[in-house]
């Protein structure tokens, strides 16, 4: 899933400019995505798209209380991650729980940094945040080799 992820990314970079769903279906399967990882992976964007955001106080004092679950799940880099993201004013409130509800459905577990930067790529580029440059690099960057080619 993380690599069709990466490939719609790289390919459409305004999300609301990816063709329709049966027709990149077929795009994928023509490049050599398996039809259920495409499937999953599919699935999993329209339901951030289609997915309410919340908006609470966007107070900074606020604290987030991980339930002992996301703390295993997560594990130390990517709660870190959450915590340098927030600092520098890139992921609000409502977005870091579409970040973590999302890195709960991974099977990984702990899920490692890399797939965890793709899943906040893909929740910031869903919702059409603007994405700098080098926050883009960062987020697709998997410490030993760029996850986009």
């Amino acid at each position: 899933m993380i690599d069709i992820l990466v490939y719609l990314f790289e390919n459409y970079h305004d999300f609301s400019a990816r063709p329709k769903s049966k027709a990149l279906k077929r795009r994928l399967s023509a490049v050599g995505f398996q039809e259920e990882a495409i499937g999953v992976a599919l699935r999993w964007l329209d339901g951030l798209k289609a997915a309410p955001v919340i908006e609470g106080p966007d107070d900074h004092r606020a604290l987030r209380v991980y339930l002992p679950e996301e703390q295993r799940k997560l594990g130390l880099e990517c709660l870190s991650f959450i915590a340098f993201l927030e600092g520098a004013d890139l992921l609000p409130p409502a977005l870091r729980e579409l970040v973590v509800e999302g890195a709960m459905l991974l099977d990984d577990d702990p899920v490692p940094l890399a797939k965890f930067k793709i899943i906040v790529l893909m929740i910031l580029w869903s919702r059409e945040q603007v994405l700098e440059p080098l926050i883009v690099e960062e987020l697709l960057d998997d410490g030993d080799e760029r996850l986009l080619h």
